[in-house]
């Protein structure tokens, strides 16, 4: 089973498990999702980023309590991280690295569709020379904000295509809830890598090598 821990708060189960869903639908793992206490704006900034750290390795150590075989952090800029493997002995696997990873595979030259402002460090550091072009959908201040704004991100995105990028990353998981890549590559004709579903790829790699089966 995967653990997928989402970094916005939400009430809704139906939100909640989407995530888990979608991993479900696309690799065929079983999922169970997460989700930290107190942050119903999510992780949009350095602040928040802090802020989730120890709730983030709390429930990696729950999830594994409970069965897990591995964690997906489901935020791209992959809070906890480092911490959660320190603090967990199963696999933990940061969407964003897994979305960097992912886009390295395909071309050489990237554009980070984010959410606010400068692309994570993380995601930096791997993609080096290869990134090209980042940028943002205008007025869109957290997670939640992506609801009603999906045309600014259309917008944001196409700007990445000015600066020449051949694929386009979405550093942030809300994309996925709003269908953002099928959105962008249905509009503006270009490939592009959902970091849930890189995340997810990921997952199934490391539960095949470990001899996981596959959920329904």
């Amino acid at each position: 089973m995967l653990a997928v821990i989402r970094v916005l708060t939400s009430e809704d189960d139906g939100l909640l498990q989407q995530h888990g869903r979608i991993i479900t639908a696309t690799f065929g793992l079983e999922t169970k999702s997460y989700c930290i206490p107190d942050q119903y704006q999510g992780v949009y900034n350095d602040a928040t980023r802090e802020q989730a750290i120890p709730k983030i390795v709390r429930l990696a150590q729950q999830a594994e309590r409970e069965g897990a075989k591995a964690v997906l952090i489901s935020c791209a800029a992959d809070p906890g991280l480092e911490e959660a493997r320190a603090a967990c002995k199963l696999p933990v696997i940061g969407a964003g690295s897994a979305l960097a990873a992912v886009g390295m595979a395909i071309s050489g030259q990237i554009g980070v569709l984010n959410l606010t402002g400068p692309t994570p460090t993380g995601i930096v550091a791997m993609l080096g020379s290869r990134l090209v072009a980042e940028a943002s959908p205008q007025g869109v201040r957290n997670t939640t904000e992506l609801l009603t704004n999906k045309a600014a991100a259309l917008a944001a995105a196409q700007t990445l295509l000015n600066q020449k990028a051949q694929v386009i990353l979405l550093a942030c998981t809300g994309y996925t809830t709003i269908g953002m890549a099928d959105a962008i590559t249905e509009s503006l004709g270009c490939q592009v890598v959902d970091a849930v579903q890189a995340g997810g790829l990921m997952a199934q790699y490391i539960l095949k090598a470990r001899g996981e089966r596959r959920g329904g």
